[in-house]
């Protein structure tokens, strides 16, 4: 008889469509944008039970446990957790970048960063040392509280060109040593393999050969891995599309692309992973306007300030114009930046046009681009270049979520994980309302946001609520 009572119990939580037991959080009186382009849900309610999404709905049919912990959360939009497709971690030191800094502790701070800016995964192509497979393992074996990583550990450089980080990727030549090194990266089981196309605006002699490129992306294949590829030239993406390439880091920016470029991009069903506008912007702009904004400064440290607010900071100090010494590095590179941020929004605006499939990815980590704040940055330019706030979100969320092939993030569905972020204003209205950031949740677990924590300790930088500067573009 007892034993006919608690199966009726049982089937009568689960017919309402909430876990009989475990630990459960109730998010009501929200706006539910779900990431996948569905108009937003007013008035609705989201149950987090054990990390997962066990209930979406109106709040009229909201049942909650009775153990459950409530939170009113009226007035308020719930995005689901950005991704940001093309990330580096653990390298920098303010704003020196070397391999030594790439400890358990910086990395972990980094990906924290990110979490505070409701970035709560990230794809870091190609400058990861082993220690990122543990921290990966511990992730995906428990409920995170840190930002998710997918990893491609290190990524493929040809020998003497351009890519990587000193120190840290081993070089390749031939199609042979190519197909072993990834063999290596497969067997440390990567996420997916990366490799660099470029010579950086031919202020370096050697570029990778088409042959080793083809050779990578093969080998990948053999390993049932997408392979990514850092670009710069259109004659190479046409190339490397012909050789079977996944997905491009980086937009296309030396010239337009044509109907020839996108008709091969829709046909393969490759993806734009990373168009990294806030890169471009990053090296075009000579003043940042965001310096003195708190959303900003928060998530950086006391040393990174210091420089970013000195006078040299945009010819050496933050955006790297001394890493290759002896060559007329900003006279080549600089000077140019502008064109190539143009380039870079009207590439992109032609490919999200023609249905090219576009994730959204910042380049952040490296000098001058930021961990977390970036993401925001990208989701404002990507409007500027004429997608709509809905569609902005879409590509960090569950369009991202596509890409990485993981059907357990990237929207607000019931049995996906629950990473989510709280919004004090509606992101629909305006882009830029994705900072009024009023609570993480990754996993279920509530996260400090920026507005809580700091990595500058300084008052100054530290003090101050969210704030909704003028676009500057």
């Amino acid at each position: 008889m007892h034993g006919l009572k608690f199966g009726a119990m049982v089937a009568a939580l689960l017919a309402a469509g909430l876990p009989a037991w475990g630990e459960t959080t109730v998010l009501k009186n929200v706006t539910v944008i779900d990431g996948t382009g569905a108009a937003p849900a007013p008035a609705s309610a989201i149950v987090m039970t054990d990390g997962k999404i066990a209930w979406v709905g109106p709040m009229a049919s909201l049942k909650a446990p009775m153990d459950a912990k409530v939170r009113d959360m009226s007035g308020k939009f719930v995005i689901p957790g950005i991704i940001d497709s093309h990330v580096h971690v653990g390298i920098m030191h303010d704003v020196t970048q070397d391999i030594k800094y790439y400890t358990r502790e910086n990395v972990e701070a980094d990906l924290g960063t990110y979490a505070a800016y409701g970035v709560t995964a990230v794809q870091i192509l190609g400058t990861d040392k082993d220690i990122i497979f543990d921290i990966r393992k511990e992730q995906r074996a428990g409920r995170p509280s840190n930002a998710r990583v997918f990893t491609s550990g290190q990524g493929e450089v040809f020998k003497g060109g351009y890519g990587g980080v000193y120190g840290l990727n081993e070089m390749v030549s031939t199609p042979d040593e190519a197909r072993k090194s990834v063999d290596i990266q497969a067997a440390k089981g990567v996420d997916f393999i990366k490799f660099w196309m470029d010579d950086e605006r031919k202020t370096i002699p050697v570029k990778m050969t088409y042959e080793v490129s083809a050779a990578i992306i093969d080998q990948a294949h053999k390993h049932h891995l997408k392979a990514v590829a850092h670009i710069f030239y259109l004659d190479d993406a046409k190339e490397l599309l012909r050789e079977g390439v996944d997905g491009f880091a980086h937009m296309v920016r030396d010239q337009p692309v044509d109907k020839e470029f996108l008709d091969m991009m829709k046909a393969r069903g490759a993806w734009q992973v990373s168009p990294t506008l806030s890169r471009e912007m990053a090296f075009s702009l000579a003043i940042m306007p965001w310096l003195q904004d708190p959303f900003f400064t928060r998530g950086v440290t006391p040393g990174t300030l210091d420089a970013l607010r000195g006078p040299a900071r945009e010819k050496a100090v933050v955006l790297g114009a001394t890493r290759f010494p002896g060559l007329p590095y900003e006279k080549k590179v600089f000077a140019d930046m502008d064109r190539t941020l143009f380039q870079t929004l009207e590439n992109y605006q032609a490919m999200v046009q023609a249905g090219v499939n576009t994730g959204m990815g910042t380049d952040s980590g490296p000098n001058g681009r930021f961990p977390g704040f970036n993401a925001h940055e990208e989701m404002q330019l990507e409007v500027m270049a004429g997608r709509s706030p809905m569609d902005a979100i879409k590509s960090a969320t569950s369009d991202n979520a596509r890409w990485l092939g993981d059907a357990s993030i990237g929207s607000i569905e019931v049995g996906k994980w629950a990473d989510l972020v709280v919004l004090e204003k509606n992101p629909l209205d305006d882009i830029r309302n994705t900072q009024t950031i009023a609570a993480v949740y990754i996993a279920g677990n509530s996260v400090p946001t920026i507005w809580q924590t700091c990595r500058d300790r300084a008052a100054k930088a530290c003090t101050g609520g969210a704030t909704l500067p003028v676009m500057p573009y």
